[in-house]
C-alpha cells in the first residue's frame, strides 16, 4: 500500500508544472555535461587520426556503451518531450494568443519565446548527424592491434562539403543559444537561485555555452580551411 502511494506521489509530481521544469532542468544539466565531454573527445583530431580515432574506438567498444546510449537517448527524448509539452501547456493557458508582450524585467527575450523551435532544429541535427557519422561509411584503419573503425577519414571526407559545414554552423548556434539560456533556468529551477548571484549565474551559462560551441565549431573549421582533406 505504502509503494502505491509512493508511486502516486511520484507521477503527481511529474505530471504538476514544477515537477516538469525540474525533470526538464536536471535532463538538461546532464546534457549539458555530455555536450562538454564529447566536445573535448572532438578536439582531439587536431593530433591526428591515430588519437581520433582511438579514442573513437575505446568508447564505442566499451561494454556498458549501450547501457550509455539508452540512457542517454532518454533524457535526450524525456527533455524534449516535457519541455514540448509544458511550452503547449502555457501556451493553451494564454488569456488570449494575441495579448500584449510584458514589458520591463518580465519580459520574456526570443530566446525564451522560442526555446521549442530551437528544440525541434536540435532534434533534427541530432538524427542527420547520427546518420551522418555512426551510422556512415565505415572505414578501418589498422595501428599494430587489429583493425577499427577510420572515424577521422569519414570526418575529413564528410566537413569537407561547404552545405554539411554551414548546416553544422546553424546547427550550433541554435545550439548555443539553447545552452546558454537553458543552463542558468535549470539551476534556477532546481533551487540555485538568489538576487545577488543571478547575473554571474547569467554570465557563466553564457561563458559555458561559448566554450562548448566554439570547441564543436572549431571541428568542421579545422577541416574545412586548414586540413583540406
Amino acid at each position: 500500500m505504502q509503494n502505491g502511494s509512493q508511486n502516486c506521489a511520484t507521477c503527481g509530481w511529474i505530471g504538476s508544472t514544477i515537477g516538469r521544469k525540474q525533470v526538464i532542468g536536471i535532463t538538461g544539466l546532464g546534457l549539458c555535461g555530455f555536450l562538454f565531454t564529447h566536445m573535448l573527445g572532438n578536439m582531439l583530431i587536431l593530433l591526428g587520426p591515430q588519437a581520433y580515432n582511438e579514442y573513437s574506438h575505446a568508447l564505442t567498444s566499451n561494454h556498458l556503451i549501450f547501457a550509455a546510449e539508452a540512457g542517454l537517448l532518454l533524457m535526450f527524448l524525456g527533455h524534449l518531450f516535457l519541455a514540448l509539452r509544458l511550452s503547449w501547456s502555457n501556451w493553451r493557458a494564454r488569456d488570449s494568443r494575441y495579448a500584449v508582450r510584458s514589458n520591463g524585467a518580465k519580459r520574456t527575450s526570443l530566446i525564451q519565446r522560442t526555446l521549442w523551435g530551437q528544440g525541434l532544429l536540435i532534434l533534427f541535427f541530432v538524427i542527420s548527424h547520427l546518420l551522418t557519422f555512426k551510422f556512415g561509411p565505415h572505414y578501418t584503419a589498422n595501428y599494430g592491434q587489429g583493425e577499427i573503425r577510420d572515424l577521422y577519414k569519414l570526418v575529413i571526407e564528410e566537413f569537407n562539403e561547404a552545405g554539411l559545414i554551414a548546416w553544422y554552423l546553424v546547427a550550433f548556434v541554435v545550439l548555443g543559444f539553447h545552452v546558454s539560456h537553458g543552463l542558468g533556468s535549470s539551476l534556477q529551477t532546481l533551487g540555485v537561485h538568489h538576487p545577488r548571484f543571478q547575473k554571474s549565474i547569467r554570465c557563466a551559462s553564457i561563458l559555458y555555452a561559448i566554450v562548448v560551441i566554439g570547441g564543436f565549431v572549431s571541428q568542421p573549421l579545422y577541416v574545412f580551411f586548414i586540413h583540406r582533406g
